[in-house]
């Protein structure tokens, strides 16, 4: 065990230790961070959804921006605007938008129009926004991570396919379970009585860079990487695999999903102290990288057929590569 995973080792159990009975989740923030990825949170209101990332930031040495999306919000509040300056030899002067930070709370992405959604997409993809015809690079230490309400759809605007998949995975907050309640009570109470010039160790962002580089050397055999194709093919063109499954099926999963699927496995495998991939990292994590990047029919839909659902049968039907 080297001094990099024991780092990451050490900010997982920091983040579980502030979240309580959502260790899932917790999980697949860092696995995110660590494939170098942006992540779509679905749960209700007070399932810690805010708590996760500002814990993340809290524990690592980096900076976070919190933007709140409403129905009255533009572009510019997110990316930034060139502003004249007299006094600076009167020029226009690129002021930054919160975008420009480490870490990116968008929160309730789904209240803001099209528009707005759509200024996240050069910053989340190509790592740079462009203003006014000039081009500025975000922080080498990037990542977005937004949140939305499945429940309350009105007034809301539902993200466009194309931006959905450019989240690396989307994850499903649920209820914690009683026990787990009882303990998120005491941590409260607790929390409520510690100082605020309280002192907290970070983790240098260093140590992220280099837990990347060590991922990369994960193996992972063409067996591993058929199963990977196979799967998100299975998603594409159903009708191979189950007359039911294509009733269910509009359309699979696009290149990206696959590369994610990839990328996510490895860290899953890393985290496992392994430096192989094998079946079982790929069908840890297929649910999180798949699920918003299929369409479900009409009658999917009438029949309550989830995106779960779906997932579910096709690991069934797709054969592990001897």
């Amino acid at each position: 065990m080297n001094e990099t995973f024991t780092a990451i080792k050490g900010l997982k159990e920091n983040m579980q230790a502030s979240i309580i009975g959502q260790e899932a989740l917790v999980e697949r923030i860092i696995i995110t961070l660590l494939a170098d990825g942006n992540m779509l949170l679905e749960g209700l209101p007070g399932l810690a959804k805010t708590r996760a990332i500002k814990s993340l930031a809290k524990n690592l040495d980096c900076g976070l921006s919190r933007i709140q999306f409403t129905p009255d919000l533009l572009p510019s509040d997110i990316t930034g605007t060139e502003i004249y300056q007299p006094e600076a030899e009167e020029k226009f002067v690129f002021q930054q938008g919160p975008i420009f930070n480490n870490l990116i709370l968008a929160d309730e992405i789904n209240r803001a129009p099209a528009k707005v959604q759509a200024a996240l997409l050069e910053a989340m993809e190509e790592r740079q926004v462009t203003v006014a015809g000039k081009t500025h690079n975000m922080e080498p230490l990037f990542m977005v991570l937004a949140t939305q309400n499945p429940v309350e759809q009105e007034g809301t605007y539902p993200l466009p396919e194309a931006q959905m998949d450019r989240f690396l995975m989307k994850t499903i907050i649920d209820y914690p379970d009683k026990s787990s309640e009882m303990k998120i009570l005491d941590l409260v109470k607790a929390e409520s009585k510690k100082e605020h010039t309280e002192k907290h160790e970070t983790i240098a962002q260093e140590i992220i860079f280099k837990a990347r580089e060590e991922i990369k050397e994960i193996h992972v055999s063409d067996a591993m990487k058929t199963y990977i194709v196979d799967l998100v093919d299975a998603s594409r063109y159903p009708d191979k695999y189950s007359e039911q499954l294509a009733k269910w099926l509009e359309f699979g999963a696009s290149p990206r999903g696959t590369i994610a699927l990839e990328k996510a496995a490895r860290v899953h495998a890393w985290l496992a102290e392994r430096d192989f991939v094998n079946p079982d990292d790929i069908r840890a994590l297929i649910h999180d990288i798949l699920r918003h990047r299929i369409m479900l029919s009409y009658e999917a839909n009438a029949d309550r057929v989830t995106a779960e659902d779906v997932i579910s049968e096709l690991v069934k039907l797709v054969a592990v590569p001897a």
